[in-house]
């Protein structure tokens, strides 16, 4: 009896593994192999990228101090409290994108830590020890089409960091190659589907005070002036395709 009851179940389970085949190959996946696939696929989380330099590798723009604790607690604190969020709340996104896509259903600690998580992980990529001193190619000749010159551009750049009220970015947009400036409060970014203004960034800075207040303490102008000195442009130069 219980040979005869064996071989049933796994005739049974044979006929529905080859449909199963069957049906994909038609792109007809039913609806309980689609459950079951949403179930195991791994949800997205944050990382938090190796630091390109050493702690000490911007001074004296930035100093190293600074750079420590800037990376090693409110950086990997955003990462940590992220992905608690994500996992807590039973987030399922395919990446950052798909993530911030949906930013205004988020929960405010997700969607707070997310934006720190990514935008400083962007922030630490648009800095460089040594390099290129200066846009290039493509992207410094839609500079001088939007800005009338790199120099303005800065100038305003700057500006928009200075005048960001609290806490904050600033950042340089394209949308379809056309460049923009705007600037974000506290962690939001404008990769996010409630962003004032919307578009792919390119360079970013952080004007929170505790990447700054170290060195410069309220002269947060002189931390934007210095900063320039650090600019990837390499990287932002890449960015811009």
């Amino acid at each position: 009896m219980e040979n005869n009851e064996r071989r049933d179940f796994l005739k049974s389970s044979l006929k529905m593994s080859l449909g199963v085949a069957a049906l994909s190959t038609l792109n007809v996946i039913p609806a309980f192999a689609k459950d079951l696939a949403e179930e195991n696929r791994q949800a997205f989380v944050f990382s938090q990228v190796k630091l390109p330099y050493t702690y000490a590798a911007l001074e004296p723009n930035i100093d190293a101090l600074t750079m420590e604790i800037h990376y090693t607690k409110h950086h990997a604190a955003y990462i940590k409290n992220v992905n608690e969020a994500i996992q807590a709340e039973h987030l399922n996104f395919k990446d950052e994108y798909d993530f911030f896509s949906k930013a205004s259903t988020l929960s405010a600690k997700a969607r707070n830590n997310g934006g720190g998580a990514w935008n400083h992980n962007f922030f630490w990529e648009s800095m460089q020890a040594s390099g290129l001193t200066a846009p290039s190619g493509k992207l410094k000749a839609a500079i001088e089409k939007s800005f009338q010159s790199v120099d303005q551009f800065k100038e305003k750049f700057s500006q928009a960091a200075l005048t960001r009220f609290g806490s904050g970015w600033a950042w340089l947009i394209h949308n379809n190659g056309v460049l923009s400036i705007t600037s974000t409060a506290n962690q939001d970014n404008p990769l996010m589907d409630n962003a004032t203004e919307k578009g792919t960034p390119l360079l970013a800075l952080d004007v929170w005070e505790h990447a700054y207040y170290l060195k410069y303490q309220n002269k947060r102008n002189e931390y934007i002036s210095s900063w320039w000195n650090t600019v990837n442009w390499n990287a932002v130069n890449k960015r811009f395709v």
